[in-house]
C-alpha cells in the first residue's frame, strides 16, 4: 500500500515556491505580477502556483514523476488498475470512455437519460446509440435505471456492440444493477462504462451503494469537484485491468489540454488525500445531515424527500441516500419555481429545479445551520405560495424515437422552423433543460407533439433551456426532407 497521506503535485509546487523560480515562461501574469486586479482577486497564493508543466512539476500529456505518482495514489484509493487526472471536467472523461471503445459505426448501448457529454461525442465519432429506455416513477416524474432485462434484450438484439453505458447514480440517486449489468457486458464481450460523475463518494463511504470499479467495471469517469471537494473542473477518469493504460492516455491526449492547470491538479491531489483519510467520517456526517434533512422536510407536508423506500431490486436497484432530491409537485409548484424562490427569496442556492423536483446537494463542506435554513425556507415556501397541483404537468422524461444517427442528423442539411411547425419532422440539434443537462430532444430523433408541449411548458415555467442555435429556443433545426 502507498502512502495516502502524501500529495507528490502539492509537495512539487511547495519546493517550486521555495526556489524563487524566476518565469520566463507562460503563464503571462509571471505568478501574478503582471495582473494586479487577478492577483488582488484571487490572491498571491493562488496566481504563485498558476504555472505551466516542466522538469520538477511533470507533465500531464506524459507523466514520468510527481503527476503519475499522484495518479498511481488515486487509482490505488479508488480501487482501480489506472487512474487519469481531468482538467476538463467530467465531459472530458466520459468523452474519452466511450472513444476508447467506440469509432464510427460501432454500436453502444446505454440508456437515453444520459448526460449530453455522451451524445455529443457520439456525434464527433459517429458511434451508433442503442438506447434503453428507463422505467418512469409517474409520482416523480422521473427516470429511473434500466432494467436488467431490458438491458439483456438489447444484448440479444444487438450482440456486436461494443460497450453498455450506464450513468451511476442519476442526478436523482438512482442506481441501477451495476454489478448484474457489468457481468452481463462481460458475458458477451463488451465492455462496461459507468458515469460516475455522481457518485464520488461510493468509494469512500461502506454505507453507499457500490462503485463502479467495485463492480468490475471496465472505465468510470468520476467528479471529484462534485462530491469530493475539489476545484470545478477537476475530475478522475479511472480505468480497471483490461484497459490498456497507454492506449486510453493517447485517447485522452487527443482532446485535453496540453496546458494543464496545476491548480486543478494540486485540488485533485490534496482532495483525494482528504478522502482516503477521512472519507468515511466525513461522509458519515453527511448521511446523517441528509437523514435528518429529509425527515424534516416530510413533517413540513405535501413535500416528498424520497430515499430508499423507492427501492425496487431493478430499475432502481439501489438508491444513493446523500441526495436530498425533493418532490415539489403536491405543493402546486414546479421544481424550478421552487428553486428560483430559494435563491431569489432566501439566498438558498440548490443544485437545480426541474419540473417536479428540487435537488440540494449536500457534501463535504456543508453545515447543520445550513440545513435548518434550507428546512425552514422550504417550509414559508409551501405556507406562503401553495397551489392547486391538478394543472402541473408531472412527467420529466419522455422516450424518445430514434429515426436517424447523432452524427447523421447533427451534420445533416438543415432547415429552421418555428417551434410549433416542428411537429413529426427529424431534430437536428439538441434541446435541454440545464442542469441536469440531460437532452429533450437529441439529434436524430423525431419531434413529438408531447415533446413540443413538454418543452413550451419548461420554458413557460422558467427551466433553463441549452442546446439549440437559437438561443431564445423559437425556432429548431430539422433535417431538411424530412
Amino acid at each position: 500500500m502507498s502512502d495516502q497521506s502524501r500529495a507528490p503535485i502539492l509537495e512539487a509546487l511547495e519546493e517550486m515556491k521555495q526556489n524563487r523560480l524566476v518565469p520566463f515562461d507562460v503563464p503571462g501574469h509571471k505568478h501574478g505580477k503582471g495582473n494586479p486586479d487577478l492577483t488582488r482577486f484571487l490572491g498571491e497564493q493562488c496566481l504563485s502556483v498558476d504555472v505551466n508543466s516542466m522538469k520538477m512539476l511533470d507533465n500531464l500529456c506524459h507523466p514520468m514523476s510527481v503527476i503519475r505518482e499522484a495518479q498511481e495514489l488515486a487509482a490505488e484509493a479508488f480501487g482501480a488498475a489506472h487512474a487519469y487526472f481531468m482538467v476538463g471536467g467530467t465531459t472530458s472523461a466520459v468523452q474519452s470512455m466511450v472513444l476508447s471503445v467506440c469509432k464510427r459505426g460501432d454500436k453502444i448501448i446505454l440508456p437515453r437519460n444520459v448526460h449530453r457529454s455522451v451524445i455529443n461525442i457520439m456525434i464527433l465519432c459517429g458511434a451508433v446509440p442503442v438506447y434503453v429506455d428507463p422505467d418512469l416513477d409517474r409520482r416523480l416524474g422521473i427516470a429511473l435505471g434500466m432494467k436488467l432485462s431490458e438491458v439483456e434484450k438489447a444484448v440479444a438484439k444487438n450482440p456486436d456492440a461494443k460497450a453498455i453505458l450506464v450513468n451511476n447514480p442519476t442526478y436523482y440517486g438512482i442506481c441501477s444493477n451495476l454489478k448484474g449489468i457489468t457481468d452481463l457486458a462481460h458475458a458477451h464481450g463488451m465492455k462496461m462504462l459507468v458515469d460516475e460523475a455522481h457518485g464520488t463518494h461510493f468509494y469512500f463511504d461502506r454505507e453507499l451503494p457500490m462503485s463502479a470499479m467495485q463492480a468490475g467495471a471496465d472505465m468510470a469517469a468520476v467528479s471529484m469537484h462534485k462530491s469530493g471537494g475539489s476545484l470545478t473542473q477537476s475530475s478522475f477518469f479511472l480505468i480497471g485491468p483490461g484497459m490498456s493504460e497507454g492506449y486510453v492516455r493517447q485517447i485522452i491526449n487527443i482532446s485535453q489540454t496540453t496546458s494543464g492547470s496545476y491548480l486543478l491538479m494540486s485540488s485533485l491531489d490534496i482532495s483525494r488525500r482528504n478522502l482516503a483519510l477521512h472519507g468515511q467520517e466525513i461522509f458519515d456526517k453527511v448521511r446523517e445531515m441528509v437523514a435528518y434533512a429529509r425527515g424534516e422536510i416530510n413533517q413540513i407536508g405535501d413535500y416528498y424527500a424520497y430515499s430508499k423506500e423507492i427501492v425496487n431490486g431493478d430499475s432502481v436497484y439501489d438508491f444513493d441516500i446523500t441526495k436530498l432530491s425533493v418532490n415539489t409537485l403536491p405543493v402546486g409548484l414546479a421544481g424550478i419555481e421552487v428553486y428560483d424562490l430559494l435563491r431569489d427569496e432566501y439566498d438558498i442556492q440548490t443544485e437545480f429545479g426541474d419540473l417536479g423536483n428540487v435537488l440540494a446537494y449536500v457534501s463535504v463542506g456543508d453545515r447543520p445551520r445550513d440545513i435548518e435554513r434550507l428546512v425552514s425556507a422550504l417550509a414559508e415556501i409551501r405556507r406562503l405560495y401553495r397551489r392547486d397541483p391538478n394543472s402541473l404537468m408531472t412527467a420529466e422524461y419522455i422516450n424518445p424515437s430514434v429515426v436517424f444517427s447523432p452524427q447523421d442528423a447533427f451534420y445533416s442539411d438543415k432547415q429552421s422552423l418555428p417551434l410549433r411547425d416542428c411537429e413529426n419532422r427529424v431534430c437536428a440539434e439538441f434541446v435541454m433543460c440545464y442542469p441536469p443537462g440531460i437532452p429533450i430532444l437529441a439529434p436524430g430523433e423525431l419531434i413529438t407533439k408531447d415533446i413540443l408541449d413538454y418543452i413550451l411548458y419548461a420554458k413557460e415555467k422558467g427551466c433553463s433551456m441549452t442546446g439549440p442555435e437559437d438561443m431564445e429556443l423559437t425556432r429548431l433545426n430539422v433535417m431538411a426532407g424530412t
